[in-house]
């Protein structure tokens, strides 16, 4: 599975610790508020991304999504992929898509060294009551 091409995992219901549904789910936040949330997270992507952090850059990530990660493949794209080594800190937001549980926001993401414009995709919902990255991918 190549970091820049993170499929979108699917998701079983997410549960609390407790055994219960979340109270809130990501979709009934307003724009303003996933954005305060997805924007750090991108940031943190992009970063660990350009630095080869793979513990760092799955951090955030669903069980289920970072249990799909192989560590040996994810560094191997890492040290061989341009542009998963060259992101650009500038990004511009462009949109959010609601469905169900979970929330895309939509980057226009650059590089540093290549030139053009990629779509950047975050996948956001709630895992044990914590917002965690259920997809991500640049394409």
């Amino acid at each position: 599975m190549s970091l820049i091409d993170l499929l979108q995992m699917r998701s079983a219901t997410p549960v609390s610790s407790s055994g219960r549904e979340p109270h809130v789910n990501i979709i009934e936040k307003t724009d303003e508020e996933i954005r305060a949330i997805a924007e750090p997270l991108w940031r943190d992507l992009v970063k660990n991304s350009n630095e080869g952090k793979y513990g760092e850059f799955v951090k955030n990530f669903s069980s289920d999504l970072a249990r799909a990660m192989n560590q040996v493949e994810a560094g191997h794209q890492f040290a061989n992929s341009e542009l998963a080594r060259n992101l650009s800190g500038h990004f511009d937001y462009l949109g959010i898509i609601r469905r169900g549980e979970h929330v895309t926001v939509l980057y226009r993401q650059r590089s540093s060294k290549k030139a053009g414009e990629w779509l950047g995709r975050l996948v956001l919902g709630y895992e044990n009551e914590k917002v965690r990255i259920f997809g991500a991918s640049i394409f």
